[in-house]
């Protein structure tokens, strides 16, 4: 998958020294690019980009723009849906439930316990996730060398210890995704600790079968990859849309990466944006990607109804704005509901909310200003949390054009991620941290959770017409949801009419779930997304109650 080495000495060494003459890796974009639209304006012509770049037509790519092969087989005949709860059982316990996460009042918002990666680990921390029944913590800096590891998270002020694997190669990492195609694998960034010299790095992929030994098991060099630039040519995030990872890659825009086989990755293409978008966080849900701007204020929405040809998608090119209409910066920020939650980092920290659910019509709907300066944000349930670099916060945003402080948490170092877990939140540090100290449990409710996780928001819209027989389905959740329960019985689509099941794979990363189907879809014919009760369960092991679903017919 990577270059041949004497084609990456030369061009990296061709790029150092037009560094030292022009600034190589330089962006000098305004974070405001002139033209583009604010969200509710007409269309300003902003938002058309150029067609992904084919892999071959980069020099040093060594696989063609292939779609995701193997997967199709059109004689193939559906068995019967298995029970939406026959995905499991874990082999790990799960959140954090009963006696021991029921906390007394003194015991909010302060510290309980605090997590390490090991004798490696230099204690620069982001997300953390549920997977398998554990608790799985990437850690890294941003210069290359990190790992895994997995923890017993059951009795949250008590965590044990499951596993470790380390990585030279792994990096900083924002989101982490998984696959349970062909066996259990996750996706996090990757970086040769000679990216100096070779500008070597993209995303790299673990074996998470067993959670006592991770394992990576491949990595995947993108083509413009430079550093020491933390921001300006590397990748800041992947989102796995199986068997498609999209990589948020800074100033090269957003990388298609066909991983049908986790171990055999092959690059498909590029999207680079006009003007130049800083990418820092990529998600996708159905056949809508939205790429944001790393310390921007900029989001462009995208089609990806063919999954490797991402279209621009006409008014779904914005900046976030302040209650006083003004551009602020945003670190990072997430998709929630149907709504997009910026993390501010310009004049304070904070949010900025903008309905999504009209991509073609993005809405401002709120905002808060806090002190500090955003890092990253997540949302569960009716909360959404932000690290805001010297503190974390809780907002209310049931109401999202009311939002309101509900509580502040804090560890020492450069505070940017809270991550939501049950009734406690896991704390994470990307730099100053104390020894051993890089992540810490802070209990934010008394009572353990309880509440049910609930589909918010699907993409395509229900009653949508016309859609492409490449088309993927996706939804939003209310929470995290347990990755290895959102499977082919617990996510199911199938022809309306006739009832006749559509063979495919099922994803999902933190409240986002897909479903890829394996062959084109038929034209012409209407389909439903189901998702029945009982089977999808969030971070500790509630079960969606309320069953949903969902229509859409693709075009003749």
């Amino acid at each position: 998958m990577r270059a041949p080495p004497l084609f990456r000495r030369l061009s990296s060494l061709l790029c150092l020294f037009a560094l030292a003459l022009v600034a190589c890796g330089d962006d000098d974009a305004s974070p405001v690019d002139a033209g583009l639209r604010d969200a509710g304006e007409a269309d300003g012509g902003a938002d058309a980009g150029p067609p992904p770049r084919d892999a071959g037509s980069d020099g040093g790519t060594d696989a063609g723009p292939l779609p995701a092969t193997g997967l199709c087989d059109p004689s193939a005949e559906p068995d019967p849906y298995p029970a939406p709860d026959a995905w499991g059982p874990n082999h790990g316990p799960g959140g954090p439930r009963g006696e021991a996460a029921t906390f007394g009042e003194d015991a909010l918002w302060e510290n309980c316990a605090y997590l390490s990666g090991g004798e490696t680990d230099v204690q620069h921390h982001n997300l953390v996730a549920m997977y398998d029944g554990y608790l799985v913590m990437p850690w890294a800096p941003e210069s290359g060398g990190g790992g895994m590891t997995f923890w017993d998270f059951s009795d949250p002020c008590s965590p044990a210890l499951r596993g470790r694997g380390t990585s030279e190669t792994m990096r900083e990492t924002h989101a982490m995704g998984f696959s349970h195609l062909g066996g259990s694998w996750a996706v996090v960034d990757h970086m040769d600790p000679i990216a100096l010299t070779f500008g070597a790095g993209g995303i790299e992929f673990w074996d998470v079968s067993d959670t006592s030994a991770p394992a990576k098991v491949s990595e995947m060099d993108v083509p413009g990859f430079f550093y020491p630039d933390a921001y300006a040519r590397v990748s800041l995030s992947v989102f796995w849309e199986v068997p498609y990872a999209y990589v948020g890659a800074a100033d090269n825009g957003v990388y298609i990466v066909d991983a049908t086989d986790p171990r055999e990755p092959r690059y498909v293409g590029q999207y680079a944006f006009e003007p130049t978008l800083r990418v820092g966080q990529v998600q996708v849900i159905g056949n809508l990607l939205v790429a944001t701007a790393a310390e921007g204020p900029r989001a462009v929405l995208l089609d990806v109804s063919d999954p490797t040809n991402p279209v621009p998608i006409s008014g779904g090119d914005f900046v976030a704005r302040d209650a006083e209409g003004e551009p602020r910066e945003a670190y990072f920020t997430n998709v929630a509901n149907g709504f997009l939650y910026f993390a501010r980092k310009d004049s304070g920290a904070g949010l900025m909310v903008y309905d999504i659910r009209d991509p073609s019509s993005p809405t401002r709907v709120g905002s808060i200003r806090s002190e500090g300066g955003g890092g990253y944000v997540f949302v569960k349930d009716e909360h959404a949390f932000e690290g805001a670099g010297s503190v974390a916060y809780v907002y209310d945003v049931s109401d999202p054009a009311d939002i309101r402080e509900v509580g502040q948490m804090n560890l020492v170092g450069d505070l940017d991620t809270a991550t939501p877990i049950g009734n406690v939140v896991v704390l994470s540090v990307d730099a100053d941290a104390e020894e051993e100290r890089g992540s810490a449990v802070t209990p934010w409710q008394r009572e353990p959770d309880t509440r049910a996780p609930r589909v918010t928001w699907s993409w395509p819209a229900d009653g949508a017409t016309g859609l492409a027989t490449s088309s993927r389905v996706g939804v939003t959740f209310s929470e995290f949801v347990d990755a290895k329960s959102a499977f082919e019985g617990s996510v199911r689509l199938y022809e309306s009419e006739s009832g006749r099941r559509v063979l495919g794979t099922v994803s999902a990363q933190e409240t986002i779930v897909n479903f890829h189907p394996f062959c084109p879809l038929e034209p012409g014919t209407r389909y439903t997304l189901e998702i029945p009760a009982g089977g999808v369960v969030d971070y500790v092991g509630n079960a969606i109650e309320e069953a949903f679903s969902m229509e859409f017919t693709t075009a003749e």
